[in-house]
């Protein structure tokens, strides 16, 4: 019984390692190549969408409108946002309902490799890939694959294809507001337009800006600089 215990212990050790050694090297190849896709564009129900542009080809204020709805502290958490998570549990505690906290890194790890949902399996995935994101990919390629693969409706991912299907433009050439348009997307894609917001979503537009002028492009000048 113990030797048969050891062959099983044995075998999952070789898997385990194996799977994670394709892991890194997959992170490696894509800290520098373009996605092709993703795990969420294979899962989609949708047509897909998805053209990629470097980040130093986009204007700053892009990226900063991204960071200013979803995750002001990217530039400072290592991947995990404690304190997010810690504000997020106080809330669910006063009988809030129970908020994502999910960092953009988070978010980068579940769309790349993982699946939706909200399982303590896939969240436990989800933060030990951000992990290894931070320390494989560095902030600056996070933002970039992130701008790159994030929903922006339904099949159209990356702020390129969403910038040509909204405004008829490339995303190299819209305006703060458009940014701040599209960052109000983020949360649910497929039921927004930013053509055709509600009042409370316009507001959420203005909340944004108002976001990024009091973080201004310093506020991400380490990571693109």
């Amino acid at each position: 019984m113990a030797k048969r215990k050891r062959g099983v212990i044995r075998w999952i050790w070789s898997i385990l390692w194996k799977v994670l050694l394709l892991l890194m090297l997959v992170l490696l190849l894509f800290r520098f190549a373009p996605l092709p896709t993703t795990a969420f564009m294979l899962q989609s129900p949708y047509p897909v969408t998805h053209k990629w542009v470097p980040i130093d080809e986009l204007p700053t204020y892009l990226p900063l409108a991204v960071v200013a709805s979803e995750d002001q502290r990217f530039p400072n958490h290592f991947g995990v946002d404690v304190k997010a998570i810690s504000n997020a549990l106080h809330d669910y505690g006063d009988g809030e309902s129970l908020r994502g906290a999910s960092t953009i890194t988070q978010q980068t790890a579940k769309n790349v490799f993982l699946w939706p949902g909200r399982s303590l399996i896939r969240k436990g995935l989800e933060a030990g890939l951000a992990l290894s994101l931070e320390a494989i990919w560095g902030k600056q390629r996070i933002l970039e694959v992130y701008l790159n693969i994030a929903e922006f409706g339904r099949g159209i991912y990356g702020v390129e294809a969403a910038s040509q299907h909204y405004f008829g433009r490339s995303a190299r050439n819209i305006t703060p507001r458009q940014a701040a348009r599209l960052a109000v997307l983020l949360p649910s894609p497929r039921s927004r337009n930013p053509n055709s917001l509600s009042d409370p979503l316009r507001e959420r537009v203005s909340w944004i800006e108002r976001q990024m002028d009091q973080l201004s492009a310093q506020h991400l000048s380490a990571i693109l600089n």
